[in-house]
């Protein structure tokens, strides 16, 4: 039934000679790529909490979703049925195994997460950012490259992570001296996620003498998703024990801070994958790039806003000082 539910919108695609292709790849592309810069910027520049509750869902729901790919094993759709055909070049974006939809995955934290923050003031902005979660799930079955199983399993892992973030978040409000012990059970569970993905068994099955399915290459993105729960407790114990750094708010020139930090971190989202592969093998180069870019996101970067803040605060104070003299 997933099948032929492919093959229909496949048979649409054609119809339509492919108009809506261009538009979906961009929105799926969108989803692993540059999305996660939207709640970055919110914790350095509008609210820090929401920003990094934000990144908390997000990191768990990527961590979680590489365990159960890793573990399911479930060959794409074209593998499984010659005839389902994926449109324009999402094959070869479509890396790992197919379930659950990892870009569903990254889609759904990120854009539940920014939706729950948004709830109060701005509903209708709610209900466009939960509609681009359906959207970017919908678009892995218009795109041939996921069954709808894999979507919902992964809204559903989606969901499960917005609610522990919430719950924990909750917990942590009440109980401020536990964090040190979240963060380092989830230190140890990523590690002992990537002895798991490493050392498990992955199934060999050969066509015309042909591995059909390359488990080391389905790894690499596991490696570079559980690596964010092993990233993120040193970069939050860094930035709350010694840096502290305010949200710069979005007006004057503290913003422009916020906006700058942005650069490097498209520079790295862009660019420091393939370096990092060839210098360091794909399995710890997927790794090394996560690394970086989760402790640039929540504490180098945070480090400049901080001092930046004090230096737009020291000039303040002395432009006033003038004044009254």
């Amino acid at each position: 039934m997933d099948i032929e539910y492919l093959l229909l919108l496949q048979r649409f695609r054609e119809s339509i000679q492919d108009a809506l292709t261009p538009f979906m790849e961009q929105l799926s592309l969108f989803s692993v790529t540059y999305l996660i810069m939207i709640p970055v910027f919110v914790y350095w520049a509008v609210d820090k909490k929401k920003g990094l509750y934000t990144l908390v869902s997000y990191y768990l729901c990527c961590g979680v979703n590489a365990l159960v790919k890793l573990t399911a094993c479930v060959y794409r759709p074209w593998i499984r049925d010659p005839r389902v055909l994926p449109a324009g070049d999402a094959i070869r974006t479509a890396t790992g195994y197919s379930f659950p939809s990892g870009h569903t995955a990254t889609a759904g934290p990120i854009y539940g997460g920014l939706a729950a923050a948004a709830w109060d003031r701005k509903k209708a902005l709610s209900g466009i950012l939960v509609f681009l979660i359906l959207l970017t799930g919908f678009s892995r079955n218009y795109l041939g490259v996921h069954t709808p199983q894999d979507v919902l399993a992964a809204l559903l892992e989606s969901v499960l992570a917005l609610f522990a973030a919430s719950k924990l978040f909750t917990y942590l409000e009440a109980h401020p001296e536990k964090e040190d012990l979240f963060l380092a059970l989830s230190f140890l569970a990523g590690w002992l996620g990537i002895l798991y993905i490493t050392f498990k068994p992955y199934p060999m099955d050969y066509v015309d003498g042909k591995l059909l399915v390359d488990p080391q290459r389905m790894m690499n993105d596991g490696y570079g998703d559980i690596c964010l729960l092993i990233a993120f407790p040193p970069a939050r114990w860094i930035e709350k024990t010694w840096i502290r750094f305010r949200p710069t708010g979005i007006r004057g020139k503290s913003l422009l801070v916020s906006l700058a930090g942005l650069v490097p971190l498209y520079l790295m989202i862009r660019f420091l994958g393939d370096p990092l592969d060839g210098l360091l093998g794909s399995h710890w180069g997927h790794f090394a790039e996560s690394f970086l870019i989760v402790l640039y996101s929540v504490a180098l970067y945070p480090l400049v806003i901080r001092t930046a803040d004090r230096s737009i605060r020291a000039s303040f104070g002395e432009e006033g000082r003038r004044e009254a003299s």
